[in-house]
């Protein structure tokens, strides 16, 4: 708005308007945000003297001894040794101001200051490659056949607990400057807990059941699932049972057990690939299994049956579109992966 009343002003003074009357018309114009009078009479007096410029005169300023070339390369140095420094250690180090260290860093060199990323595993090179290699598979095979997803169920498992507290967005609340922060306990996860295994495909949820407690899924029980799970295709996907479909689930031990192998094997049911330490790429893990149990953190349930009910609920509210919504996103973690070289892509 100032340079605004500059404009203002030097054209007052083309109209030859002395400096008082433009001040009243600023104020009758901007108010209280009007500039002062003596600011009018400073800027009048610059225009006699020939001033064309509304901006103001350039500062020399003190000129900086902290900031040169040979300092920029001494913090650039330091920054490759050891990322972990503090401006301050820096700054005691090469005996040179903070601000002057802050300015390098974020000027010449144009870094920032970030946490670490949380991953679930440390990939070796031969893990990465076979990340690279699935996304690069299964993407060129998307891309060449358009009807290879609608032949896919996935599917995996998760643990739902009685209790799961709130995330950090769910106890945020909004406040003014004078009222006190809000206070909550705080409180750990509840022992009531039951697993939970579902696998869906484009058109929703094929079969969802509850694992029974002191019940363990081991190859076992997995190919009990696997023939309830081929079971509710028959009856509620007919034109896959007709045309097979392809199983995708991760790589849990009792996933790829000899007697699971065997099983897949004799009733002809395609397995799609997944890489090991993957959950990124596991449509259950990075879509439905955090989007069901956002709904239910901060809630205390006593016994399993509530729990299951809710859980249950909340699947039967997602649509056909959120199912396909996944699958696209899938995709582009292909996509992600595939740029990444097969590292971690998630909270680049």
């Amino acid at each position: 708005m100032d340079y605004e009343q500059r404009i203002n002003m030097k054209f007052c003074f083309k109209l030859h308007k002395s400096a008082k009357e433009t001040h009243e018309m600023l104020k009758l114009v901007y108010g209280d945000a009007a500039v002062t009078m003596k600011t009018v009479y400073k800027w009048f007096e610059r225009f006699r003297n020939g001033c064309e410029s509304i901006k103001d005169e350039e500062r020399s300023g003190r000129p900086s001894t902290s900031k040169t070339q040979a300092n920029v390369e001494r913090v650039s140095e330091m920054m490759r040794s050891n990322r972990r420094l503090t401006i301050r250690e820096i700054s005691e180090d090469l005996n040179i101001s903070y601000g002057s260290v802050q300015s390098i860093l974020t000027t010449d060199l144009n870094m920032r200051r970030a946490s670490a990323n949380f991953v679930p595993h440390v990939l070796t090179v031969e893990q990465k490659q076979q990340r690279l290699s699935i996304s690069l598979e299964l993407r060129d095979r998307a891309a060449s056949d358009s009807s290879f997803l609608r032949h896919v169920i996935t599917g995996g498992e998760t643990w739902v607990c009685g209790y799961g507290p709130e995330t950090k967005v769910q106890i945020s609340q909004w406040k003014s400057l004078s009222s006190p922060h809000a206070k909550k306990r705080r409180q750990s996860r509840c022992n009531i807990k039951v697993m939970l295994i579902v696998f869906f495909d484009l058109g929703g949820i094929v079969r969802a059941e509850f694992v029974s407690r002191n019940t363990t899924v081991n190859s076992e029980y997995y190919k009990g699932l696997l023939e309830r799970l081929r079971n509710d295709v028959r009856r509620k996907r007919p034109e896959k049972w007709a045309n097979g479909f392809i199983l995708h689930h991760d790589s849990d031990p009792c996933h790829t057990s000899l007697l699971v192998r065997q099983f897949l094997s004799n009733e002809n049911i395609t397995v799609c690939p997944h890489p090991p330490y993957s959950r990124d790429l596991a449509p259950c893990d990075f879509w439905l299994f955090p989007k069901v149990k956002m709904t239910v953190k901060g809630k205390c349930f006593e016994s399993i049956q509530d729990m299951e009910a809710a859980t249950t609920a909340q699947l039967e509210t997602l649509t056909k579109e959120d199912f396909q919504n996944c699958f696209r996103k899938w995709q582009e973690r292909w996509d992600k992966c595939i740029q990444s070289e097969g590292e971690y892509f998630e909270g680049d």
